[in-house]
This record gives C-alpha cells, sequence and structure tokens, in this order.
C-alpha cells in the first residue's frame, strides 16, 4: 500500500457537507460522481494532499443508508492507494483478512475498488484503490 488515498464522510446531504468542508480546509468541491453501483453521490475536496470523499446516498440499497441509520454521519472509510489491486487482494486474503468484494469494481474518482471487512481490521472499513 503507498499511501492514504483519502478519507471518506458518510454525510446526509453532499450539498450542505460540502459547504461545511469546503469552509473548514479553505478548498472547494473539486468533483462530484453518481456510482451507481454503490448507490451514492460523492462529492471529493483536497487540501494540500489530504483528499475528502464525501458520501450521500441515492437510495435505501445503499450501505451508506445503513450506516448512517446505525452510526449517524461521520467517517465511514480510510482508502489506501495500491499499485495493483488484484496482487493486493489476494496478499491480504492470503493474510487472513476478509474482503467485501470477489473482485475490484469500479468505484469514484476513476479508481478500481475493494473493501476490507471492518472486523478483519479492528472495525475500521479500510477501501484499496487503484487508479484506472
Amino acid at each position: 500500500m503507498n499511501k492514504v488515498e483519502h478519507i471518506g464522510i458518510a454525510v446526509n446531504s453532499v450539498k450542505l457537507a460540502g459547504e461545511i468542508y469546503s469552509k473548514l480546509l479553505n478548498a472547494p468541491v473539486y468533483k462530484t460522481e453518481t456510482v451507481e453501483s454503490e448507490h451514492v453521490v460523492t462529492a471529493f475536496l483536497q487540501s494540500g494532499p489530504n483528499k475528502i470523499e464525501l458520501l450521500e446516498a441515492l437510495n435505501d440499497d445503499s450501505a451508506i443508508t445503513k450506516f448512517i441509520a446505525k452510526k449517524g454521519e461521520g467517517i465511514h472509510h480510510i482508502a489506501f492507494e495500491v499499485d495493483d489491486i488484484e496482487a493486493e487482494m489476494k496478499r491480504l486474503k492470503n493474510e487472513g483478512f476478509v474482503l467485501l468484494n470477489d473482485k475490484p469494481k469500479q468505484g469514484a474518482d476513476n479508481k478500481l475498488v475493494c473493501f476490507v471487512h471492518p472486523k478483519s481490521a479492528n472495525g475500521v472499513l479500510i477501501e484499496l484503490c487503484q487508479e484506472i
């Protein structure tokens, strides 16, 4: 794993949260995107090398809907950049980690993604992401 790529934050409204984080980070939302496969709308902000991904559920099928219902708005995941997502998935499986995906899938921001189950990582949802 190369670096923390971004921190994902579950929110009720990308628009309202984007305004708050823009003020907080003194940085604009530079990209919004709908990710149909995850049933979310995302917005990205960047301050220096640090990126934040805001995630709003599109419907009740979204993991974000379930997350907010259970825990409220807040940090949802930490994403790590990888060079070869399939090799990293194989390595983690061999180390005993439980993955939420059998194969990488299209994520936001032109990335292939895979998630590590929080039970395998001390309660933290970990996202692996590879630039496409």
